[in-house]
């Protein structure tokens, strides 16, 4: 005689992965998906639900970074900034992340303090981005090759935060504000660059707010 089905069991495949949507813990979820078959096309069924997605406060690499992306195709919204446990991440990985389909749909997205990046990674995920509205590139070692990359790419960008990115210069800035000309507000503190490149920003789009 065939044991009785557990109660969660019972649950059809929809319901499950609702349910898994709710658990924000990757060591959760990973453990969830080492159950069993069931419970495994559950979370990743979650993964594809999921419109926002951050890493930030996990112990994240590359490879689990990337695989996580690349199941959440309805993703908007992705924050991989730096942990406590310190960056993880790579160009490798921000290349492995730009390959998922969701990247196109992002809206926003945060590399804050990702100091293992280079304009290399971020040039790689930012070509293909095309919906982007909000940004937070700030405490990395971007510099104006970046800027560039994001003035062609983010049309929509509204928000963009390069808080202590000292290696930008006013070139990049200036490009940025004049092809992004949905900017709202952009945050330069700690950049270095001289005061009257203010000006001159505020010249090309007056009505943007500059925090410095």
């Amino acid at each position: 005689m065939m044991e009785d089905e557990g109660e969660i069991d019972r649950l059809p495949i929809d319901l499950l992965s609702y349910i898994f949507v709710f658990i924000n813990s990757f060591t959760d979820l990973a453990q969830a998906s080492s159950v069993c078959k069931k419970w495994k096309r559950g979370v990743k069924q979650s993964l594809a639900r999921r419109e926002t997605l951050s890493f930030a406060g996990w112990k994240m690499d590359d490879d689990s970074t990337a695989r996580l992306v690349r199941h959440a195709y309805s993703l908007k919204d992705l924050d991989i900034s730096r942990s406590r446990w310190g960056c993880q991440i790579t160009d490798k990985g921000l290349y492995r992340i730009s390959l998922a389909k969701c990247v196109g749909n992002l809206t926003s997205l945060s590399l804050w303090g990702m100091t293992g990046i280079s304009d290399i990674g971020v040039l790689q995920l930012i070509s293909k981005t095309n919906a982007l509205q909000h940004l937070n590139i700030g405490g990395t070692f971007i510099t104006d090759v970046s800027l560039f990359a994001i003035a062609e790419r983010c049309p929509h960008l509204k928000n963009v935060v390069l808080w202590s990115c000292r290696h930008v210069t006013e070139s990049g800035l200036l490009l940025l504000v004049s092809k992004c000309r949905k900017l709202e507000s952009i945050n330069v503190w700690g950049t270095g660059v001289p005061v009257g490149c203010f000006i001159g920003l505020l010249t090309i789009s007056p009505s943007l707010r500059i925090k410095m």
